[in-house]
């Protein structure tokens, strides 16, 4: 190899490592792949250099370091190269609007990334091609990227963040220009694109004169007024909101989101929430939790729980790292903690969006023009409060690119889309976000606790007078851990040939008979009269979808971005069957059985989730 370096024996590693040392400007990444080279760690190189991330629907995501499996300075230049050149090919008025670029609070020493840094050289990227960019100057929530996309009727936007991953990751996250997230085939286009341009053009690496440039511009303190203005069109209790003594807890997880509830707070006129001390300003370190992710539930609010305790705060409030989803938790009167499940908490903002809207709109015949959306693998809960109050209910595949979309779509033909939301507790009450967002989530749960509180009621006895009113919908979803693509792929392919027989899925679960199933990624869906699969299919994910004879639901699939397989089950019940210990014992049964017949001959190389 040149530069003195000895070569691995892998012409084609030796070749790719080589190439990047051309490309790569980034002194710490250079040295660390140098230093790989140095001790003969062929292992560590093929990790970094084997295959390149792959562009999807969600983006990239990956941990930070060198290599082109890595997120890093030259990764981050190949990927907005393509992104822009694929944006000029579609969009023929990129360089009179732009783009926006956002960033979260993550950073990683070892190999000098860091989000903030990625979002310069992005903006780079674009500036040197002349594509106006508005670039935030300080740290965002994802969702005032695409508040800003649609608000300024920009071509696309970019959110630097990996979310709630561990904190040695990043991802770069893209919106386009009808402010939701891309969906198939622009991730195919994109990917296509970066792979023809991945030379670093002479100007990529020039943040300095791209950060002084005339087509540059900060539009922090503008969506800072024009987002809190826009989600107050949801408040809807002002006087009550005064008069509440509820106490709130808040906690952003060492993420961005501290500053943006307590605007959001002020905004709606709500008492503002207590901050959790330790973990309100941003730290990519993320020293008091193992996990970043509100979504394990009690482990992540230990800290919160203690706060609230100690100022007699009833209920908390948690955002992830980016402040894109919310979780909320509830003090029960034995003095235990119940943090709600995504479905719970969809459930009581859904009751909540539609009760406000029907005050507000007491003409019957409105209601014919009202959506709420889900996500497949979500409770069907809103299908039965739709059902008794007659306003329409739609499902989508899973992730919020897909509600975001087709939320879209709905605005446009004038229709009014409440709320949409998805069981990892990912909710949407503004359409002026096409995408979850937990700052108005935060904002929007806050006033409902005060609402219920004006009313003597607490979270937990609202979401039990839905639930009787509209069926008792209980779930219990989980996930196992499983880095063998070969073993995920082996357990799926036995559902598709159940029974060693060729094109058969089975019809039964133990005791319980299957009566319909859905395969989105055959496209099969024996409940249409063709078997043709009416939600989009997707070769590349797996999801099957089983419907039972007693009511229970259960989906068996791959997550996008994380080596795992979740199962998600629901068990509904008809309004007025309110024996809660039968129902979950029924499920309990229901899961344990799925675990038994369809995971059983893999699950010695599956790992469970921890508790």
């Amino acid at each position: 190899m040149e530069n003195g370096l000895a070569a691995t024996g892998d012409t084609k590693l030796d070749q790719a490592v080589q190439t990047w040392l051309k490309y790569d400007k980034n002194p710490k990444t250079v040295s660390l792949v140098k230093g790989l080279l140095k001790e003969g760690a062929v292992d560590a190189l093929q990790k970094c250099f084997s295959s390149r991330m792959e562009f999807g629907t969600a983006g990239l995501r990956a941990a930070m370091g060198p290599g082109i499996a890595c997120m890093n300075d030259l990764t981050i230049i190949q990927t907005t190269q393509g992104f822009c050149r694929y944006l000029e090919q579609c969009i023929g008025n990129l360089k009179e609007r732009g783009v926006v670029i956002g960033y979260d609070a993550r950073a990683h020493p070892d190999s000098g990334g860091s989000s903030k840094r990625f979002s310069s050289l992005a903006a780079a990227v674009f500036i040197s091609q002349g594509v106006p960019v508005y670039l935030f100057s300080d740290i965002t929530p994802t969702p005032f990227v695409p508040f800003t996309v649609s608000h300024l009727g920009l071509c696309a936007g970019i959110m630097v963040t990996a979310s709630h991953n561990p904190k040695q990751d990043n991802g770069y996250k893209v919106y386009w220009e009808n402010g939701a997230q891309i969906v198939s085939p622009h991730d195919k286009g994109i990917s296509k694109a970066i792979e023809e341009n991945l030379e670093p053009w002479p100007e990529s690496w020039n943040t300095e004169d791209a950060l002084k440039s005339s087509l540059l511009k900060d539009p922090y303190q503008d969506i800072h007024t024009q987002y809190f203005t826009a989600i107050q069109k949801h408040c809807h209790h002002r006087d009550i909101n005064k008069s509440s003594e509820v106490k709130i807890v808040h906690t952003s997880v060492h993420g961005v989101g501290h500053e943006f509830v307590q605007s959001a707070f002020k905004s709606f006129d709500l008492h503002p929430p207590y901050a959790v001390e330790e973990q309100k300003d941003p730290d990519p370190e993320f020293p008091t939790v193992k996990y970043p992710n509100p979504e394990e539930g009690k482990g992540v609010l230990t800290l919160s729980f203690a706060l609230a305790e100690k100022e007699g705060a009833t209920v908390v409030l948690a955002n992830d790292p980016d402040a894109d989803r919310l979780a909320v938790a509830e003090k029960q009167n034995n003095g235990q903690w119940r943090v709600f499940s995504g479905n719970e908490l969809g459930a009581l903002l859904g009751w909540w969006m539609f009760s406000c809207w029907k005050r507000q709109n007491p003409d019957p015949a409105a209601v014919k023009n009202v959506y709420m959306l889900a996500s497949t693998v979500s409770s069907k809960i809103l299908r039965a409060i739709a059902v008794k109050e007659g306003f329409h209910f739609e499902e989508t595949l899973t992730g919020f690119k897909w509600m975001g979309n087709r939320a879209r779509d709905l605005l446009d033909q004038e229709k009014t889309v409440l709320f949409a939301f998805e069981e990892a507790i990912g909710y949407m009450c503004s359409p002026s976000v096409l995408d979850k967002d937990g700052v108005s989530a935060a904002a929007i749960a806050g006033e409902m606790t005060s609402y219920l509180a004006s009313k003597k009621k607490t979270l937990s006895q609202q979401l039990t007078a839905i639930y009787e009113e509209y069926g008792y919908h209980i779930t219990k979803n989980s996930y196992f851990i499983c880095h063998d693509q070969e073993v995920i792929r082996s357990l799926f392919e036995r559902l598709r040939n159940f029974g060693d027989t060729k094109d058969s899925y089975p019809t039964e679960c133990g005791r319980f008979t299957i009566t319909a199933l859905r395969d989105l990624t055959t496209g099969y869906d024996n409940n249409q009269p063709d078997n043709k699969a009416v939600l989009p299919t997707s070769s590349s994910s797996q999801m099957i979808t089983f419907s039972f004879s007693n009511g229970g639901v259960a989906t068996m699939r791959t997550s996008g971005t994380e080596p795992k397989i979740k199962y998600y089950t629901e068990l509904c019940a008809a309004p007025g069957n309110s024996d809660l210990t039968q129902l979950q014992k029924e499920l309990d049964d229901l899961v344990n059985a799925i675990i038994e017949n369809f995971f059983q001959p893999q699950q010695n190389k599956l790992q469970p989730k921890p508790e």
